[in-house]
């Protein structure tokens, strides 16, 4: 590889990359507002300019390719003085809106004024005022004044999302962002250009005004939208999920995801309808029963038909570690030879940048978990028409909404003699059901999942529960100790009385047999790995934040 020399330091570099990208990769800042590394340069910011020894003026480190030899200063003389000189113009119209703006805490603008500007201004006349709080679409919301015309979000829509919607309208002072004549910005993914907009011009409809970013916390997920598993920041205060953030991974979905992932995936963890507390029906009627008493009910009832009279529905919604304890349940405890989960495929909605058609994290997972019948056991299909017709009397449910998936199977439910339900929120299912135990969601819960390109990757709880999934993200755990005895003590958290799925099943399988004996979801992923040999030479560390392809996928590359 070439070298150059940047502030007295050689660093390597690729063939074609410019000065900005190089120092990026030996994780040197330069200075930038318009520069992305995801989309095309525009060059029109002019704050990373530094100073390049034998070229006469000073360059743009976005656009200038770097070359052997070559000696870059950052911090120069004439390279301050320029980008001071640059700050302040930026500056001159920019309202002082930091107190009231959602972008402060993390506005590269707020920021650079701190580190690279004079800290004062020679403009005295009047600002100039535009458009405030303008609507672009139905989740993007637009303060023209705060602009800095950076136009990240013009390259993103034509070059990413692939729906030019934006565009720059008359010139110097005046210059604004606009939406095309009779256009709307509403494609799918409108809600990154919130993310890339380096000061707070285009901010989240959704998320406005609800948090400053330094009152939340912020724990590394994974969005449960579709089989993509785009890597998130989910972000939380006083126990309740505000907004969920795309998290850089190049293998999975870049710097980007979906307006559904983002808007759609969370609100039902801080619902009212949540499930707190294990119910069992008394008189056609749900009343709330504490754990021992619902695990020695629905054991004892489970007990009282025949393997072939029990039939159980996994998730693709669920862990590997929930599948794999349910498997092992049904199987081994139970001897049951039905079983199997739903798959929720919408077909068409689908797209070359993230979205797929299966609407679920982790139906790899499942399937790879166990989540098939036997040789001789009934496919979903099969068991809901045995249902049906009578011949299958007892149905175990793992996360899903039957009801809610086929209204038809309604009917089909009330046929039953025994429905067990595991669910983190009220729905029609739950209202057919005997016995309903309280599932703590994703949000809650360590765990991981397999999207549809074979690729491992890791869940963590953000928010918690009364009885919290302690396993192994110590740091991640003593944050959320930290912050719930906080918020506990301004008497505003709501804690569900909710399990993981695994947990849930270890307790009921132990009022008999005692030999599920697993502490953390890392004890269940352990076993896992050791049975099923596809997950083999995986733990969590090894996983990671940016997760891993299974062994049988190591080569496959899938759009």
């Amino acid at each position: 590889m070439s070298s150059f020399i940047l502030d007295g330091k050689q660093i390597e570099f690729k063939q074609g990359q410019t000065i900005i990208q190089a120092a990026a990769d030996h994780g040197i800042d330069i200075p930038h507002f318009c520069w992305h590394p995801s989309l095309s340069i525009s060059g029109n910011c002019r704050v990373c300019l530094v100073e390049v020894e034998r070229m006469p003026k000073l360059v743009i480190a976005c656009s200038t390719l770097a070359a052997e030899g070559m000696v870059v200063h950052t911090n120069s003389e004439k390279t301050l003085a320029a980008r001071n000189a640059v700050m302040e113009f930026i500056l001159i119209n920019h309202p002082l809106d930091c107190p009231i703006c959602d972008e402060a805490g993390e506005c590269k603008l707020q920021d650079y004024a701190y580190q690279h500007s004079v800290g004062e201004s020679r403009f005295t006349e009047e600002k100039m005022h535009k458009d405030k709080r303008v609507e672009l679409g139905p989740h993007v919301m637009f303060d023209g004044e705060r602009c800095i015309s950076c136009s990240r979000c013009i390259r993103f829509c034509d070059e990413i999302a692939g729906e030019p919607q934006l565009t720059f309208v008359q010139r110097g002072d005046r210059v604004t962002i606009v939406t095309y004549p009779g256009k709307e910005l509403d494609n799918p993914y409108s809600l990154n250009v919130t993310d890339i907009c380096p000061v707070g011009a285009l901010t989240n409809r959704d998320f406005r005004f609800k948090a400053r970013v330094w009152d939340m916390s912020s724990t590394k997920s994974v969005c449960s939208g579709c089989a993509r598993g785009c890597n998130t920041d989910i972000w939380v205060r006083s126990n309740e999920i505000l907004r969920l953030t795309p998290r850089h991974n190049e293998e999975v979905n870049s710097y980007w995801m979906c307006d559904e992932g983002r808007l759609n995936t969370f609100k039902h963890v801080n619902s009212e309808s949540r499930v707190s507390g294990p119910q069992i029906k008394r008189d056609g009627k749900l009343n709330k029963s504490n754990w021992d008493e619902a695990y020695a009910a629905a054991f004892g009832e489970l007990k009282s038909y025949t393997k072939d009279e029990i039939a159980f529905i996994g998730s693709a919604a669920s862990t590997c570690e929930d599948n794999y304890i349910l498997a092992k349940f049904a199987k081994t405890v139970i001897g049951a030879k039905h079983i199997d989960f739903p798959r929720h495929i919408k077909a068409g909605d689908q797209d070359n940048i993230l979205i797929r058609e299966d609407k679920t994290p982790n139906a790899l997972g499942a399937e790879l978990a166990g989540i098939r019948p036997a040789a001789d056991g009934l496919t979903f299909h099969a068991i809901m028409k045995a249902v049906d017709e009578g011949r299958i009397k007892a149905l175990y449910v793992v996360e899903e909404d039957l009801v809610g998936l086929n209204p038809a199977y309604k009917e089909t439910l009330r046929k039953l003699e025994l429905l067990i339900v595991h669910a983190s929120n009220y729905n029609e299912t739950t209202e057919l059901a005997n016995i309903i135990f309280p599932a703590a969601t994703y949000a809650e819960k360590n765990g991981t999942w397999v999207n549809f390109q074979g690729r491992i990757q890791r869940i963590r709880p953000a928010v918690t529960t009364i009885e919290g999934d302690r396993s192994l993200d110590n740091l991640a755990m003593s944050r959320l100790d930290k912050f719930g005895t906080e918020f506990d003590r301004w008497g505003n958290v709501k804690k569900m009385d909710a399990r993981p799925v695994w947990k849930i099943i270890s307790g009921l399988a132990n009022t008999q047999s005692g030999k599920f004996r697993y502490s953390t979801s890392e004890d269940v992923f352990n076993e896992l790995v050791k049975s099923v040999p596809d997950f083999s030479g995986l733990d969590y560390d090894v996983i990671g934040e940016k997760g891993a392809a299974l062994k049988k996928f190591v080569n496959t590359k899938t759009v």
